[in-house]
């Protein structure tokens, strides 16, 4: 029995248009009714989503959110039960990375996105992607030690991306998580903080086994926990990696591929 579904947001949950379509809606109440646990998972910090829980009826302190790719585990009233934020000495590694790889560099720090003058030529495009951040222009040896910093962030058109994303030496991913989490945005988090990581925290909180959880995805910082839960479920819009690693592939994000999934896999096993 499916007790926790853990839903992806862009180009899962939402759709093109970035909103969440009625049946989606409709299904994900009943399974809150039902006493499922909804767990928005996201690269997004939890400001950046308050609205989207707002429209799902997830604002009360039993609700729970995965942030920032697992760095954040928290009610959706802000209660924190995980932390993992990345070190200023790895911000500056990956600092000197970009500057090399001429990609533009953005550093979130809860609701602050510090902005940085990686690659003048192709300057960053995130502010377009997440408006309910503050962008503030820095300089990296303005940054300070105590200063939270949850993930980098890499945000240029794809084509230029996916030609830069070739270059990045081996060892750059065996020191960090490093995904597509759009076509156009490429993340940096810190080695073993990833969506996987957010639902075993979780679980262990709620007392939820692995094999009692759904997640539904479509990106690669998706595939960790759609490995991790008993039922992975790939959007039919998915990369071709995580179709691969999905137990079933569903409709896609235009099509209300999460509540087809929900309605197979959770109510039809409770009837």
């Amino acid at each position: 029995m499916i007790k926790l579904i853990a839903i992806d947001l862009d180009g899962t949950l939402l759709t093109d248009a970035k909103t969440i379509s009625d049946t989606n809606k409709k299904i994900l109440a009943e399974a809150k009714a039902r006493g499922v646990k909804i767990v928005i998972c996201t690269g997004r910090p939890l400001v950046a989503i308050k609205d989207y829980l707002a429209e799902l009826n997830l604002l009360d302190a039993n609700d729970y959110s995965i942030t920032f790719n697992g760095g954040l585990i928290q009610t959706n009233t802000g209660e924190i039960l995980g932390k993992s934020a990345m070190p200023l000495a790895d911000v500056k590694d990956i600092y000197q990375l970009l500057t090399k790889l001429d990609l533009p560099m953005d550093v979130l720090s809860d609701a602050l996105c510090f902005q940085f003058e990686t690659a003048t030529d192709h300057p960053s495009i995130y502010p377009r992607l997440n408006k309910a951040l503050t962008f503030v222009p820095k300089a990296i040896d303005a940054l300070e030690e105590d200063t939270l910093y949850n993930k980098v962030v890499a945000a240029i058109d794809a084509e230029y991306l996916d030609q830069q994303i070739a270059l990045i030496p081996a060892e750059a991913y065996e020191r960090y998580e490093i995904f597509k989490t759009r076509p156009n945005l490429l993340e940096f988090m810190p080695k073993g903080v990833t969506k996987a990581f957010g639902l075993s925290v979780l679980g262990k909180h709620l007392g939820i086994e692995t094999h009692e959880m759904m997640a539904l995805g479509d990106e690669a910082n998706d595939l960790s926990m759609i490995d991790y839960a008993g039922m992975g479920v790939a959007m039919g819009n998915a990369t071709d990696g995580v179709k691969v690693a999905a137990n079933f592939i569903t409709g896609t994000n235009q099509a209300d591929g999460v509540a087809y999934a929900i309605q197979k896999f959770v109510f039809d096993e409770l009837n």
